[in-house]
């Protein structure tokens, strides 16, 4: 008997039909996000409890899992692509970026090794360059010469990868042996202020060092790190029998944008033969525009720098730029090469196999959403949008100065406010919890000297006037 040849796969034809589906889905969807509540209104565990407790057993249409993508998935999204999205950070999205996403994902492409596909290595090789000279950094960033660029999934790995480069040039300890201990790993201390990013905690923790020996240097009243207290605290430690070895600075804090200095904290660093990190993964962007780049002073102090495009530069999750002073510190800490990833052209040193400036082996083509973003937007279209949202910003901080009933709390040199409302903590909350509550618009909040501050971020690619206007309208209604 003749055995039935049965293929579940998706035709040619099919993936055609659905792929314009899909893509009149996007597109319809940007077209109605501004209607739909920002911030989810969802109950905990509704999805998880309306969806079956098992995979179906017979093949679906795919006309029917869109259906439920409508009923079950739309009801628990929080639309970061709304213009009334006001929270945390940007996230970008755009149609370029969309569709060097689809591409990437239809290739399919692994590129761990050059060998395993040369374009998604070289591509990526020429878009950091791009950002070397789209941010006016460094040229030792520069592939060409001693450093070089790499795409990480977020802001954390690359804080992680440049700890861990820290370690292993401070040390002597190399992570793809066994011993060779030069310096006790309890003894090796980290410094960041009250205000940088958790990341940094987290990858204290995952790097093996104690997290009792990050130091946490208090801040200023801009909420830059102060840096006498730093030189203190250094001192400290060494008196202590502790060995400093790296601290972060950070451009544009998450909780306030604050603004650490670059060229004080840089000289400490040389001097104290720490490994300087900096970390600029949403405000950096602003430096596509010339007259925004004082805020790179000192940046050739830094041994590593990492930013996100995915945030402010309308390329869509996920894509974060870390760039090295010398790129055989990260490759002499991780790299590490079994027989079966052994090639000629790595061997040789002709190529770069970018899986030795990350944690996993596997690779995206990320590279490839970064370059149809740029080459759609171009230099002047991007300074075009980013100059717009700052004036937003400065135009929202200008009300709230108006007003007698709020009041800005912390220096807002680009896209985010800082403000309260001179009630207190109480009713900040609560004006937060009402405002969200309504779907109209989405805050989040932050903590700055123990007080409850609201935070609102101009950043979404759809976001004007109209909707800047519209929140502050809202906030003062909602009182």
């Amino acid at each position: 008997m003749k055995k039935e040849n049965k293929n579940y796969h998706m035709s040619a034809d099919e993936f055609r039909k659905q792929g314009h589906a899909m893509v009149d889905w996007i597109a319809e969807y940007w077209s109605r996000v501004e209607e739909m509540p920002v911030l989810s209104q969802a109950e905990p565990n509704e999805l998880f409890n309306a969806l079956p407790n098992s995979a179906p057993e017979q093949s679906e249409d795919f006309t029917k899992i869109m259906q439920d993508v409508e009923k079950h998935i739309m009801p628990g999204i929080t639309h970061w692509q709304s213009p009334n999205f006001f929270a945390y950070f940007p996230t970008g999205a755009s149609g370029p970026s969309i569709l060097g996403e689809m591409m990437s994902a239809g290739l399919g492409v692994q590129g761990m090794l050059w060998s395993t596909s040369p374009a998604c290595t070289e591509l990526e090789m020429k878009m950091m360059d791009w950002l070397v000279h789209l941010l006016g950094l460094p040229e030792h960033y520069l592939l060409e010469n001693a450093g070089g660029g790499t795409l990480q999934d977020s802001a954390s790995s690359a804080c992680l990868v440049a700890l861990l480069s820290a370690r292993e040039k401070i040390s002597n300890l190399s992570l793809n042996k066994l011993g060779g201990n030069t310096v006790s790993d309890k003894k090796l201390v980290a410094y960041i202020s009250t205000q940088t990013h958790s990341s940094l905690e987290k990858a204290m923790m995952i790097s093996g060092l104690v997290t009792q020996n990050l130091r946490k240097i208090t801040v200023d009243t801009s909420y830059a790190m102060k840096v006498d207290r730093l030189k203190e605290q250094i001192a400290q430690d060494k008196a202590d029998g502790y060995l400093p070895f790296f601290v972060c600075a950070t451009i544009g804090t998450t909780s306030s944008n604050g603004m650490d200095n670059l060229i004080e904290i840089g000289e400490i660093a040389k001097t104290e033969n720490l490994w300087m990190h900096v970390d600029a993964a949403m405000s950096v962007t602003a430096a596509v525009c010339p007259e925004f780049r004082d805020m790179h002073t000192g940046l050739d102090l830094a041994d590593s720098y990492n930013f996100n495009p995915h945030k402010w530069l309308f390329t869509n999750f996920d894509c974060s730029a870390l760039f090295v002073k010398d790129k055989s510190d990260i490759i002499n800490s991780l790299s590490i090469l079994p027989e079966y990833l052994k090639n000629a052209a790595t061997e040789s040193g002709a190529v770069i196999d970018y899986r030795d400036w990350q944690i996993p082996l596997g690779r995206r083509f990320r590279a490839l959403k970064l370059w149809f973003t740029l080459r759609h937007y171009g230099v002047e279209g991007l300074r075009h949008h980013i100059r717009e949202h700052i004036a937003l910003a400065q135009e929202f901080a200008s009300w709230v100065h108006a007003s007698s009933d709020f009041e800005i709390v912390a220096p807002h040199p680009l896209n985010l406010v800082c403000f309260k409302h001179t009630a207190g903590d109480v009713v900040n909350e609560a004006l937060v919890k009402k405002l969200n509550t309504s779907g109209d618009l989405y805050l989040t909040h932050t903590k700055l000297n123990g007080e409850y501050v609201i935070r609102l971020c101009v950043g979404q690619a759809n976001t004007t006037r109209e909707h800047v206007e519209k929140a502050w309208e809202l906030i003062q209604a909602s009182l």
